[in-house]
């Protein structure tokens, strides 16, 4: 059996404001062309318009400093300083996810508030509306440690599997996967942005052919949330898996300093 992924942009989203309601914009864009196992892909630039997570671009650093949990590194160049940090969603990139990129000028954007909250509501919206199966993620574009430019990940997801554990699964030898957990809901979120770009103005695709990662109508119940399954909060690794707690350098300082004070007398 061939499997087939097709991919393609909503046209027609327009520009989104602060109060617009997403669900009525993209259900009437899709039309009637959703199927059963369908994921949806929506720019959580979007989600935060529609919310109102907007301030002001002179705060831009309060906001930064607001979201921020914990400063993972930090490193200066010629044009200021670059903070990775840990923002309060558990999420780990620059400047906390606050972006001056495809918003109006003068204001930044903030990621919004619940994003596993927002995909879960559109998509028990759209299901109920189109009555299909289908899947919501929200993106948002991070860089990669050791890897050379960005890519989109999930951020928000509601209605599908995030992760395929492979674990205890057989090889083509035969021998028992042990490590094998594949990010399904990230995979998606970057295939999605090959299409949609980062100045399209498309900000909503919809890709087909993975139902097989799509949650039934009864597993995904009334409106309530599928925590086992669905919500990209499942694709943090927790701070005790995690061996890339601090950046190079402040690992350096925190040895040097915690080395002085054990060898500091009395």
């Amino acid at each position: 059996m061939r499997l087939a992924l097709e991919v393609y942009m909503v046209p027609g989203i327009g520009e989104i404001g602060h109060g617009d309601d997403l669900v009525t914009i993209i259900a009437e864009k899709c039309g009637h062309g959703l199927r059963d196992g369908d994921i949806i892909a929506v720019s959580s630039k979007i989600v935060s318009k529609a919310e109102g997570r907007t301030a002001p671009a002179s705060q831009r650093e309060q906001a930064v400093e607001a979201e921020t949990v914990r400063v993972v590194a930090q490193k200066r160049h010629a044009a200021g300083v670059t903070k990775i940090v840990e923002n309060r969603l558990g999420i780990v990139g620059a400047a906390a996810g606050v972006d001056s990129s495809n918003c109006a000028p003068g204001t930044v954007l903030l990621l919004p508030s619940d994003p596993d909250a927002s995909a879960q509501a559109i998509c028990t919206a759209l299901r109920n509306q189109f009555g299909v199966n289908l899947g919501v993620l929200i993106t948002d574009t991070l860089g990669r440690p050791w890897r050379v430019g960005h890519t989109d990940t999930a951020i928000g997801a509601a209605g599908f599997h995030v992760l395929d554990d492979l674990r205890g699964t057989p090889d083509a030898h035969g021998r028992p996967m042990e490590a094998s957990i594949t990010a399904v809901a990230d995979e998606i979120a970057a295939a999605a942005d090959l299409v949609k770009g980062k100045v399209s103005q498309c900000p909503v695709v919809v890709l087909r052919g993975l139902q097989k990662f799509v949650l039934s109508a009864k597993d995904f119940g009334a409106g309530s949330r599928h925590p086992s399954d669905s919500g990209a909060a499942r694709l943090l690794r927790s701070s005790a898996e995690d061996m890339f707690r601090m950046g190079s350098d402040e690992a350096y300082e925190a040895g040097y300093s915690a080395g002085r004070r054990a060898s500091a007398p009395g």
